[in-house]
């Protein structure tokens, strides 16, 4: 099972970036200070260092495991255009991404787990795979037995979608895909060249 287990504010530490919108994840204070207790310093890093992280943010940030990674990578090499946006669209375009961005969830975890549960659908059809690639105009909602349980995380949320690409009907606890991702929306800043060039 591609899950991340184990404290996740750790790696957030580990990164220096925040890998979740959670508040505990986006505190600077802690994010300065590396894991292990005061003492411990961040290590400078290699070249080949500085890519490997680059890439574990986006790994950790979208909960998937490096072979997963790997396909993701050369997928994008293989479409026209930009391999670096080309990789981006494919990682934003997962249902379980999808989920977290439409305030579904509080993080990728939950939304994981969501879909493993057969809460989500897509186009009025149950899915239950987290890596499932949305496209331009599906309609991704929730199962009726389970919006009273995603309505309320929706209400927390604030049930407001940032995201440009999709509308959310707040309603009927659904959103329809009205165009492809141009970019990412991550709460931290990111390198992709270095990601390429790690594979290459």
């Amino acid at each position: 099972m591609a899950t991340t287990t184990g404290p996740k504010v750790k790696l957030s530490r580990q990164l220096g970036v925040p890998i979740s919108d959670n508040p505990k994840h986006l505190n600077s204070r802690r994010l300065d200070t590396p894991p292990g207790g005061t003492s411990k310093r961040m290590r400078r890093l290699s070249d080949y260092g500085v890519r490997m992280r680059e890439k574990q943010k986006l790994r950790y940030y979208y909960n998937i495991k490096e072979r997963q990674m790997r396909i993701y990578v050369a997928e994008a090499g293989r479409r026209k255009g930009n391999t670096g946006e080309n990789l981006i669209e494919i990682l934003e375009r997962r249902l379980d991404n999808v989920v977290r961005r439409a305030n579904f969830a509080r993080s990728i975890w939950q939304a994981r787990q969501l879909v493993n549960h057969g809460h989500i659908t897509v186009n009025g059809k149950k899915v239950d795979i987290p890596s499932f690639q949305v496209s331009s105009g599906d309609v991704v909602g929730v199962r009726p037995s389970s919006k009273e349980l995603i309505g309320r995380t929706l209400e927390l949320q604030g049930g407001e979608v940032r995201t440009e690409w999709m509308a959310l009907d707040k309603d009927a606890v659904s959103l329809r895909i009205t165009d492809l991702p141009k970019s990412a929306a991550l709460p931290f800043d990111f390198q992709v060249g270095m990601i390429i060039e790690y594979y290459s």
